[in-house]
């Protein structure tokens, strides 16, 4: 559950970056290639976060 909680904070974030960089008038290829490597940083970042730790 709280993985999912991570990753929809973090889509409303990167949706609030693209929307900036459209807004910004960046081209759509340069927003494209920053969206697919910060979606590649928050699911990384969601995952070490959300992980269960070892018991030992």
């Amino acid at each position: 559950m709280s993985f999912a909680l991570y990753m929809l904070g973090f889509a409303l974030f990167l949706g609030g970056v693209v929307w900036a960089a459209v807004v910004a008038g960046v081209p759509h290829l340069y927003i494209g290639i920053g969206t697919l490597i910060l979606l590649g940083i928050g699911i990384f970042s969601a995952v070490s976060k959300t992980r269960a730790k070892d018991p030992s």
